[in-house]
């Protein structure tokens, strides 16, 4: 099975075959790395730009302009904060020229922690990102989503962010995106470039085939009866986790993956509330002004007289940063046990 950065790989290939991309690029997007986590190796279309945020994105809403599709990359969520104010233009550009000029580019970035990389590179963008008016969002938590998403994101006439969990690049699916090898072993050697001897190295691409998973419409991935879990990313694994966990004990938790934060899928979560009378939003970004804030909000306004227990939130402690330590890391970011624990009160309280 393909890891979520082969599933990139293999996604933008498919787009700069099939979809129209014509520019790949960003801080050693192109060769030789072809991105810190591989996921633009081999690419035909993948370029070096300096290492310079604003030019990036800058670049990319000119292309987008001209009306070709391009996919920029920014090495780290961590250093995205700068290009808020362009962010802002990209987003609102279409409905300024009273949808003359769309916007047809995609801007994916590794986010969140699980790498311990320290107060540079463990933060997440989410929470923010849901806060700029005119962009889609897609947060894939799997191989097989990683890449249908970045195909719906690639076709979609409007800037997309594609937000990739750092700690999910070498995870490992248990679905074949269509046209990929079963065989592990042989997709590594069709497309991983070698560590050794890689002078003149090409990719051997598989005859991938068309597979979409459209941009606003959840999953879910573990049934229950009891609490409604809302989740995406990275976090969705422990969830899923803890779920089969408590199943032992006779709680019966359900699971959703939005894959997508904005537009999110309302209606996946009012039925699955309305069912359970219970819910509990899991993220990994930070408390304050989190997004599960607003899905808790409109959750009490819309579901309320549903409800058996408050709405609940979990998500990293509100501090400066994330320390270097895997001990402060855990101690920060929400963990096995902090989602046993929330689930475990929110369906003991009793109304």
């Amino acid at each position: 099975m393909a890891s979520v950065a082969q599933a990139i790989r293999m996604a933008l290939h498919y787009g700069e075959k099939h979809l129209g991309v014509k520019d790949i690029f960003g801080q050693d997007v192109g060769a030789p790395l072809g991105g810190v986590f591989t996921a633009t190796q081999g690419l035909k279309t993948a370029w070096n730009s300096p290492l310079d945020e604003r030019g990036i994105i800058s670049m990319a809403m000119g292309i987008a302009m001209t009306g070709d599709r391009c996919v920029a990359e920014i090495q780290f969520a961590d250093y995205i904060f700068n290009t808020i104010d362009l962010l802002k233009i990209a987003g609102n550009t279409m409905w300024v020229t009273n949808g003359q000029v769309p916007l047809p580019m995609v801007v994916m970035t590794p986010v969140g922690a699980g790498i311990f990389g320290s107060i540079y590179h463990s933060h997440s963008f989410d929470a923010w990102a849901s806060r700029i008016p005119g962009w889609k969002i897609v947060m894939p938590s799997n191989p097989l989503d990683a890449y249908g998403l970045m195909l719906s994101a690639i076709q979609d006439p409007n800037p997309v962010l594609y937000l990739k969990s750092k700690a999910l690049m070498r995870h490992k699916g248990d679905e074949l995106i269509p046209g990929e090898p079963a065989d592990e072993k042989e997709l590594k050697a069709m497309i991983d470039k070698p560590v050794q001897n890689a002078a003149g190295w090409k990719p051997r691409w598989p005859d991938l085939q068309e597979y979409i998973v459209p941009i606003g419409k959840g999953k879910i991935t573990h049934a229950g009866e009891h609490i409604t879990v809302v989740t995406y990313s990275r976090m969705v694994h422990l969830c899923n986790e803890v779920a089969e966990k408590l199943a032992h004990d006779g709680i019966s938790v359900e699971v959703i993956d939005l894959r997508s934060i904005y537009p999110y899928d309302w209606q996946m979560i009012k039925e699955s509330v309305e069912k359970t009378g219970r819910v509990l939003f899991v993220n990994e970004d930070t408390e304050v002004t989190n997004f599960g804030e607003h899905l808790a909000y409109r959750t009490t306004q819309e579901c309320f007289y549903h409800l058996m227990a408050r709405p609940r939130v979990l998500a990293s402690k509100n501090l400066p940063g994330i320390g270097l330590s895997p001990a402060l890391e855990r101690a920060t970011v929400p963990q096995h046990h902090d989602i046993e624990i929330a689930i475990r009160e929110v369906v003991a309280e009793v109304p």
